[in-house]
């Protein structure tokens, strides 16, 4: 079984998403609902480490993230010495290649 870390920027990216969802739907309830689902879905990654996509199946860089698909939004993680690391979580509409990547892109992707 692998253990989960997430990254500091990954919690801020749940708070924001919380705190997004709360103000512009005012719902709290809709929020905590978002987020429960969206850890419960992460959390499947201590037993299937490598259940998401590797991101190279999508844009040609050589990368160890790997996404998995939580509602509207996509947790971005790698794998590592048995553990899964998760970096981020963003919303599937945002350009997360260039979030995640930034410099690393290649042109024509």
């Amino acid at each position: 079984m692998a253990d989960i870390f997430m990254s500091e920027e990954a919690v801020r990216d749940l708070e924001r998403i919380g705190d997004y969802i709360a103000h512009q739907f005012k719902s709290p309830k809709s929020a905590q609902n978002t987020i429960r689902k969206i850890k419960e879905r992460t959390g499947r990654l201590e037993d299937f480490p490598l259940t998401g996509t590797p991101l190279s199946a999508i844009v040609a860089v050589k990368t160890d993230y790997r996404f998995l698909g939580c509602g509207s939004y996509l947790a971005f993680y790698h794998p590592k010495n048995g553990d899964v690391f998760i970096d981020r979580i963003l919303h599937s509409r945002q350009d997360y290649i260039s979030i995640l990547l930034g410099d690393f892109i290649e042109e024509d992707v």
